[in-house]
């Protein structure tokens, strides 16, 4: 059980590595014949599941404390490729593994088992292959060869299934068109189509980004890519810093097409004074206002942002929260029941949230095996009353092992 104390920050600390590139550039490191690098790894628990589905699918991967090492273009070794609890490794290797041949069964553990797999069915079978969910959740079993041609799918819920077409589909002999209704998370399709463009894909999409024409015949080159800062992870990091003081992240882009780059939009509107200087953003207390936020492209700052609106000063509201149903929990709910613990008062409704800022007591608080529940609570504890106890800590190794660590580095006792 992890221990949380009101305390300020002050101080400078590296971004995590992003585990959105790092799980595309496996990908597209196993599907190039040669060896591509990878430098500045995350060894997350995601990142490791992704490495595994690569060792099955064929890659020889080496892994090195500042690179990985991904020599591609092999054939199955297994049957069974084991997600972990990533769903973007479980839904971009959907695709892929309907590249091959034979039938191969997608798994994993815990909270993937309960995370649901729209569209993924009946897209691969209009595209040749077939697969079979059990009652629309994992393990999934895969049969292909892809074909190519025509289908059309549902971007409502996740973005994830698109990325793993749009990274297999240029691999085939045949051109294919997607056509894909009501898309979320545009910003995360957009760095997988940088990623396959340069890998060596063409890929043409419409102005209203709902049509993605797909040339075939494409074979991925070997590249050597740098997995850029977290803006995810980091997103934490600078809440701390709007919260309790100040704090310089490094090794972030600005100009990446991450979608929680979006935090900077959001912080001035909270109150916080943010710097962008040449190779670190740096974050400042100042006021805390209430603030509205649409979470429809970039889901995964919910937690931070409940973080920062407990303490603010009024009623903020958060659009899009039908997103965070089927996260590695149901995030509006644990945000609602786990902040509601230590004195928050947050409604859920409809697709909103509703914070109004009271501060935070102290307590205990439950995780829900969801790493982003932990970064949040800890974060927005550094600003409470009282020490916050987190039961279920252990959960942030899935995207940021290194989270407490770093955060005990920025921390400064309150007398």
């Amino acid at each position: 059980m992890k221990s949380v104390q009101p305390a300020t920050v002050d101080g400078a600390v590296a971004a995590p590595p992003s585990k959105s590139m790092m799980l595309r550039a496996v990908a597209l490191g196993a599907l190039a014949p040669g060896r591509s690098r990878l430098d500045n790894p995350t060894y997350c628990d995601d990142a490791r599941a992704v490495l595994g589905a690569a060792q099955a699918l064929g890659a020889e991967v080496e892994t090195r404390a500042d690179a990985v090492f991904i020599a591609g273009g092999g054939r199955p070794r297994a049957a069974r490729i084991d997600c972990g609890e990533s769903g973007l490794c479980l839904r971009l290797f959907a695709a892929v593994a309907a590249l091959f041949a034979e039938p191969l069964t997608l798994t994993g553990r815990g909270s993937l088992l309960r995370r649901p797999l729209p569209g993924v069915e009946e897209t691969l079978a209009a595209l040749g292959a077939t697969a079979t969910a059990t009652n629309g959740l994992p393990p999934l079993i895969v049969c292909g060869p892809l074909a190519g041609g025509k289908a059309t799918l549902d971007g409502s819920e996740t973005s994830q299934f698109l990325t793993g077409l749009l990274i297999a589909l240029p691999l085939l002999p045949r051109d294919s068109r997607l056509t894909v209704n009501r898309l979320v998370s545009q910003p995360y399709v957009e760095l997988t189509l940088r990623m396959t463009r340069q890998a060596g894909a063409e890929i043409a999409v419409s102005p209203d980004g709902r049509q993605y024409d797909i040339r075939g015949g494409a074979v991925y080159r070997p590249q050597q890519w740098r997995i850029e800062g977290d803006w995810s992870g980091a997103a934490f990091l600078m809440a701390a810093g709007a919260l309790a003081g100040r704090v310089a992240v490094r090794g972030l882009d600005p100009e990446s097409a991450q979608a929680d780059r979006a935090l900077l939009d959001i912080l001035p509107r909270f109150g916080a004074d943010v710097e962008n200087r040449v190779g670190e953003i740096v974050v400042r207390r100042r006021e805390r206002r209430a603030f509205a936020a649409d979470l429809t492209d970039c889901p995964d700052l919910a937690p931070p942002l409940v973080a920062l609106a407990v303490h603010a000063a009024g009623r903020s509201v958060l659009r899009g929260a039908r997103r965070l149903l089927s996260k590695e929990s149901n995030r509006a709910a644990a945000l609602t029941e786990e902040f509601g613990k230590l004195g928050a008062r947050i409604e859920w409704r409809d697709d909103e949230l509703l914070i109004d800022g009271c501060g935070l007591n102290g307590g205990d608080a439950q995780c829900h095996d969801d790493h982003r529940i932990a970064m949040a609570l800890a974060v927005a504890a550094l600003a409470g009353g009282g020490e916050v106890r987190l039961a279920g800590d252990e959960c942030v190794a899935k995207s940021y092992p290194a989270f407490f660590a770093d955060l005990e580095r920025l921390t400064r006792r309150n007398p």
